[in-house]
C-alpha cells in the first residue's frame, strides 16, 4: 500500500490499481499542493462533514464518476448532490472492488454548511481501509478515548493517521498515547500546520514514536510512504 499525503487531514491510498482518497480537502487548503481535477481516484472516503474535510469530495467524485463512501447521513446529502454514494455507520464495513472499508468510532461533531445553514451530517467517525493484506487507520478528527485501545485490539493495523493540531482535536501528548494503544507501526501525524491555530512541530511529535518504539512519519504535502 501506497500512502500520499495531501496537507492537513487529506491522504490517497494506492494498492493493485485501486485509488482511494480520504477527506480531500484541496482546493481550500494551502499546502495540498495539487488541484481537484488531477486526482484520479476510483473512490472518496469521508469521515465526517466539516469543510476542511469534505472539501472537494463532489466535483472528484463527478469527475470520476465514482462513489463517495461515508456514514449514512452525510452520504445521503451526496447522494442529493448527483454523485454515487453509499451510506455506512459506525461499526460497519463493507467490501468494494479491490478496498474494504469499516468505520470506527470518534469523539468530534460532523456537518456540513448548506445556504449559510450547518446542518446534521451523522457521526464523527474514524476509517479503517484495507487494500490487500494492509490496513490503514484514519482517526478522524478526534479527542482522545480509550476505546481507541480496543480498536488497535480488534484490527490488524499497519499504519494509522492521527490529529495533533489540538484546539479542535487531540493534541501531540494525547496522540502519542493513541499511537501506543493502538500498536500501529507506523504513524502519520495530520490536521496541524495548514492554519495558525492548529501549528504543532510535526518532527517532534516524530522524535517522541521513535521513543516509544514507532515509527513517525513527517510527511510533507506530496511525500509518500509505502508499506
Amino acid at each position: 500500500m501506497k500512502i500520499t499525503y495531501y496537507g492537513h487531514s487529506s491522504l490517497l491510498l494506492e494498492e493493485g490499481g485501486v485509488r482511494v482518497i480520504i477527506d480531500p480537502f484541496i482546493s481550500g487548503n494551502p499546502a495540498s499542493g495539487i488541484a481537484p481535477q488531477d486526482i484520479q481516484v476510483d473512490a472518496v472516503v469521508l469521515t465526517h462533514g466539516h469543510s476542511d474535510h469534505f472539501g472537494d469530495s463532489i466535483e472528484i467524485a463527478k469527475q470520476n464518476d465514482c462513489p463517495i463512501i461515508a456514514i449514512f447521513e452525510l452520504a445521503s446529502y451526496c447522494g442529493s448532490q448527483g454523485v454515487k454514494a453509499q451510506g455506512l455507520n459506525i461499526g460497519g464495513s463493507a467490501q468494494f472492488d479491490g478496498f474494504k472499508v469499516k468505520y470506527t468510532q470518534a469523539f468530534h461533531t460532523s456537518s456540513i454548511e448548506v445556504d449559510g445553514q450547518f446542518r446534521y451530517a451523522g457521526e464523527a467517525a474514524g476509517v479503517i481501509v484495507t487494500m490487500g493484506d494492509k490496513s490503514f487507520y484514519h482517526a478522524g478528527d478526534t479527542a482522545l478515548f480509550s476505546d481507541l485501545k480496543l480498536i488497535g485490539e480488534l484490527n490488524k493495523i499497519d499504519a494509522v493517521a492521527l490529529p495533533i493540531g489540538d484546539l479542535f482535536t487531540m493534541g501531540p501528548e494525547e496522540a502519542l498515547l493513541a499511537a501506543k494503544w493502538i500498536g500501529a507501526k507506523h504513524v502519520i501525524p495530520v490536521h496541524y500546520n495548514t492554519f495558525p491555530a492548529i501549528a504543532q512541530d510535526a518532527e517532534a511529535f516524530c522524535a517522541e514514536m521513535e521513543k516509544a518504539g514507532l515509527q513517525g512519519h513527517a510527511l510533507k504535502p506530496g511525500d509518500s510512504l509505502t508499506l
